[in-house]
């Protein structure tokens, strides 16, 4: 986090009037590593899935937010310490002192938890008082003097559910299809206190999978059957059990693991992309929520979660098996028939719906962390390439003879061909390499007193520190191939030696 705030990654919002928590800033190397992370995610889910994308108001009319549930039941229990009147959530209490998830139960359990475990206010240790709900959304009036109430989205899936019909006939009846929606969302946590992981407000990147109740079947579920998946049962959780069940996206299908093949192969996906972020496999599993911790909306929900140093288990994903809960609940208070005629059915269906519901924020400090990589007096990001907020780092070897008109040239052209470049003269050629591996730029470029007699240019590779000589005409296309994994280093120029690292 350190080298995250210095370097222009993230850092806490407000800072000169003193911050307030749960707002961070990205950066000028956050906002372009945010960007990429969604970028990817719509690879994922608008290229290769082919969903439709839409952008809907944040601010959304109370009446709706009654429709779905939220205002009822988008609540969190919450506490207030009698001595010093600081107020918590209590599920965040429980599991900081005493180790225990309590999600799901009811404010008489909390009450006697919190007292048999003895757990206090963690600013002062006074005494905690009477647990009691807490409305975690914004509010909002509509117009000046206006009397109607409206709220800032706690979701970005209730503006696709209110677009059903419309976007059903972009569908033309076809089912299952898919529509996403790319945005922020906001939530009044009671008192986040986890950094960048619980934001009031935050990117959420959201699909909602409607289909047949009848045909839960994915089009292509055959070519993710194979993916293993790591899993950790809701019964399994409830007995104290911390094992998790190792099955094919498949097998957790035939055993009624998972409701049905589009949530497994969604969870496949999940998985797939966080991989794609660089996140190892072996830190990356779906937690089953107990009925408890289940949202209102839900009859199955799956947590995918990411093992991180400094705060543990972290939730990136949540999966949830929405039923037609929505689009009945708005046909009821709108009036409006949210049915589809089925083309392959020759019926009307009332839609099911499965929802992968990612925040971004979360998931790019996951990769922030399992990228760090400190080798010695070494520390840098080896993120993937494709991430890489900048993609190539442009240095004349010395500020005289020529050099840096050379390296001003280098890095114009690069510029036009559309690499995402940043040129660096200051200091010496060790520490500039060591700034560009900090911020994890895969490749440098250096032009040195050959380059003003042979036309080509240096290559370094960040992780190896290993470097090759390419002619300059040939620069533009032996990164591109290199940062699209078409070819090998050490194929892609001439190796040279060297000491320097």
């Amino acid at each position: 986090m350190e080298l995250a705030k210095r370097r222009g990654f993230i850092w806490p919002s407000f800072e000169i009037y003193g911050g307030v928590a749960g707002f961070y800033d990205f950066g000028p190397l956050g906002a372009l590593l945010k960007n990429k992370i969604i970028q990817k995610w719509r690879e994922f889910y608008v290229v290769r899935e082919g969903f439709f994308e839409i952008d809907s108001p944040s601010i959304v009319p109370e009446e709706v937010l009654k429709a779905s549930g939220h205002v009822e039941h988008f609540v969190d229990a919450m506490v207030e310490c009698q001595k010093c009147g600081a107020a918590f959530r209590v599920a965040d209490l429980a599991r900081e002192q005493a180790g225990k998830d309590i999600e799901g139960m009811t404010k008489e359990e909390m009450d006697r938890f919190v007292k048999g475990h003895k757990v206090r206010c963690p600013d002062c240790g006074g005494e905690l008082g009477k647990i009691f709900d807490f409305n975690a959304m914004f509010r909002t009036a509509i117009g000046p003097g206006s009397q109607r109430v409206g709220y800032l989205r706690p979701e970005t899936a209730q503006g696709i559910f209110i677009d059903f019909k419309r976007l059903q006939r972009h569908a033309r009846g076809k089912l299952p299809f898919g529509v996403v929606q790319i945005g922020k969302g906001y939530r009044n946590e009671i008192s986040p206190r986890q950094g960048i992981i619980r934001l009031r407000e935050f990117t959420m990147a959201e699909a909602e999978v409607f289909f047949d109740p009848g045909d839960p079947h994915h089009p292509r579920f055959s070519e993710l059957a194979g993916e293993q998946l790591r899993l950790w049962l809701a019964k399994d959780q409830e007995e104290g059990k911390e094992q998790l069940t190792e099955v094919t996206v498949e097998q957790a299908v035939k055993a009624k693991l998972v409701c049905n093949e589009l949530m497994a192969y969604y969870l496949a996906l999940t998985k797939r992309f966080l991989l794609d972020l660089g996140i190892p496999n072996e830190v990356i599993r779906f937690r089953e929520q107990t009925p408890g911790q289940r949202a209102h909306y839900s009859s199955e929900t799956w947590d995918a979660e990411v093992l991180t140093e400094r705060f543990g288990w972290v939730e990136i994903a949540g999966l949830a098996y929405r039923t037609d809960y929505d689009l009945s609940r708005h046909a009821q208070f709108s009036g409006e028939d949210l049915t589809i005629f089925s083309a392959d059915k020759k019926r009307k269906v009332l839609c099911h719906v499965v929802e992968p519901s990612y925040g971004i924020d979360r998931p790019l400090y996951c990769a922030l962390e399992h990228a760090y990589v400190q080798e010695k007096k070494r520390k840098y990001f080896r993120l993937r390439k494709e991430l890489a907020p900048i993609e190539v780092g442009i240095f004349p070897l010395l500020n005289r003879v020529g050099m840096p008109e050379k390296a001003q040239e280098v890095y114009g052209n690069l510029k036009l061909k559309g690499f995402m470049a940043e040129y660096d003269d200051a200091g010496s050629i060790g520490r500039r390499y060591a700034r560009a591996d900090e911020i994890g730029v895969p490749y440098c470029v250096t032009i040195d007193h050959e380059t003003l007699k042979q036309n080509d240019v240096t290559i370094r590779h960040r992780d190896t520190t290993k470097q090759i000589r390419v002619d300059i005409e040939k620069l533009p296309d032996v990164l591109k191939k290199l940062l699209n994994d078409e070819i090998e280093f050490d194929k892609a120029g001439k190796p040279i030696e060297t000491t320097s690292k």
